[in-house]
């Protein structure tokens, strides 16, 4: 190995080490990787010019790109639903509606899990939230502490694979960015590019799939033992169309906001940007409402606006031409620009008196704060990735990666084991952002040369990652949930809980490995791959 070669093992060893450490993300990767150009400068083995594609080349396409625009929105999307207690009703309602059965409320969870992780994607904020609000309820009505907190912990976990959400946008984008490196340096052919929309139509089915596991898993337990997960039988004097109607506005309004939003993108309808800006917009009008519960015209004046945005979709969806800037107008296209304009109006006036009332309970600030701060840190990140992969590859760090991956045994399986392996351990020190950010770029590029399906190889990574930060005694996940369990959940109590969830976990992994069309089919129907 060349000197080139052990400084960069070097720069990868320390940069480790100092995350492992605890230190800053985005200005250790940022700081280390100037440290080493240095000393690269000062031995003569390094070239200043690669730091002069820093700022323009490199840093203003990041944060100029458009793709990542949907970060800040599904952000906002999962914050709003968070904050204004939308998720907290959903939990309850399903709850109360399926706590009759035996592991009724285990099921619930696992299904809100599923719903919460999806609209923020964000681990720690669904573990955090999830252990807030239903831990305690499922500990008061008799479940076994290793069965609530395991599946607490592993509906939590679901934001990493479940579309849409900010880890599928941030590992799509960096998919993309490496499938076209592979193609440009590993003469891979030009067969297309992936995005954003691939990874979440490929995503979709192995999610379900890890949904209706984990509820059947649940299922079988109450069934066998069901001490540890009893039932609570309905009251015998509850209102039954009042308990109906409850249950319907607690749980429809959220879950159509979320199929309209996957349905627009898998469609091809929107782009994940777009469908982001959809989100954001739909929360906004949930969370409105909501506040305006003694407010019955303000009330009435954000349905009309949803309602307006719904037949804005519908004129569209008809092909009539409803831009401004035609000579000649039929007569079919003033009257659906006309009623656009007045559907226009209408959602404009909605939008307004909903951010109003969040303005005036404090919603809005402290949304928009949490939104600010989670997107900076990834943008802050991001642009601190970006030069420690300029420097490393300065370094001859990609051709390092592309020889030892290459030599590996077992050919392109071996590399892919060992890919999937390391990706695993640095998950138990790592978050998402940071090995999305650092590890994909080196390693995709030579894999994906070999001819693997991108979208297959980004479906293994998330499931990868989200099985590390289940996984005892470093999981992410167990270390959110322990922070805001109750005393009579024990460490052993969590980490018993979680490992049959763990063996789902792999199971799915060898299932989507050993049988790609459950990743791939669904992008290639939808059109999106």
């Amino acid at each position: 190995m060349s000197p080139q070669d052990y400084l960069a093992l070097l720069m990868f060893a320390v940069a480790c080490l100092a995350l492992m450490g605890g230190y800053n993300v985005a200005f250790t990767l940022g700081g280390v990787s100037l440290i080493f150009a240095a000393i690269g400068v000062a031995t003569g083995i390094f070239d200043t010019s690669i730091l002069l594609a820093l700022p323009g080349g490199r840093i203003f396409p990041i944060v100029t790109r458009d793709m990542l625009m949907a970060v800040p929105l599904f952000v906002f999307m999962g914050v709003m639903l968070e904050k204004s207690k939308i998720a907290e009703d959903l939990l309850e309602a399903m709850g109360d509606l399926f706590g009759n059965l035996k592991g009724g409320l285990g099921i619930s969870v696992v299904v809100v899990g599923a719903l919460l992780a999806a609209s923020t994607g964000i681990v720690g904020a669904t573990v955090v939230t999830m252990g807030l609000l239903s831990l305690p309820t499922m500990l008061k009505r008799g479940y076994a502490p290793s069965l609530a907190s395991g599946a607490i912990a592993a509906s939590g976990t679901l934001g990493q694979i479940i579309p849409p959400s900010i880890v599928l946008v941030i590992l799509g984008d960096q998919l993309s960015n490496a499938y076209q490196e592979a193609q440009r340096v590993h003469g891979l052919e030009a067969t297309g590019v992936i995005s954003v929309g691939d990874l979440f139509a490929g995503a979709l089915l192995p999610g379900l799939i890890l949904v209706f596991c984990y509820a059947l898993y649940i299922g079988i337990i109450a069934a066998l033992k069901p001490a540890m997960a009893p039932s609570s039988p309905w009251d015998d004097n509850v209102d039954v169309k009042k308990f109906i109607a409850r249950t319907l506005k607690a749980m429809l309004p959220p879950m159509l906001l979320i199929i309209a939003v996957l349905g627009s993108i898998l469609s091809g309808y929107a782009t994940p940007t777009r469908g982001a800006a959809l989100g954001a917009l739909g929360a906004i009008m949930l969370a409105g409402y909501k506040l305006a519960d003694d407010k019955p015209n303000v009330k009435r004046l954000i349905l009309l606006a949803t309602l307006s945005l719904m037949g804005i979709i519908a004129i569209d969806l008809t092909g009539v031409d409803i831009r401004f800037n035609q000579d000649v107008w039929m007569l079919n296209e003033r009257l659906s620009v006309s009623i656009a304009l007045l559907f226009s109006g209408v959602a404009i006036l909605g939008t307004l008196a909903a951010l109003y009332w969040l303005t005036k309970n404090g919603q809005l600030a402290e949304v928009s704060r949490s939104t600010m701060h989670i997107t900076s840190m990834v943008f802050v990140i991001l642009i601190g990735a970006t030069m420690f992969s300029l420097v490393f590859r300065g370094f001859g760090g990609d051709e390092l990666v592309a020889r030892a991956l290459a030599s590996a045994p077992g050919g392109t399986t071996g590399a892919l084991l060992l890919v999937m392996l390391i990706m695993f351990l640095l998950g138990f020190f790592l978050d998402f952002i940071e090995i999305t950010f650092v590890i994909v770029p080196l390693v995709a590029p030579p894999l994906l040369a070999t001819g693997m399906d991108p979208i297959w190889l980004g479906i293994l990574m998330a499931l990868n990652l989200q099985t590390s930060f289940l996984t005892p005694p470093f999981g992410f996940a167990l270390f959110y949930l322990r922070g805001v369990a109750p005393p009579e959940v024990t460490t052993t109590a969590l980490y018993k809980g979680v490992l049959p969830f763990i063996a789902i976990q792999i199971f799915v992994i060898l299932l989507v490995a050993f049988i790609p069309e459950i990743a791939t089919t669904l992008p290639r129907i939808t059109g999106q791959g």
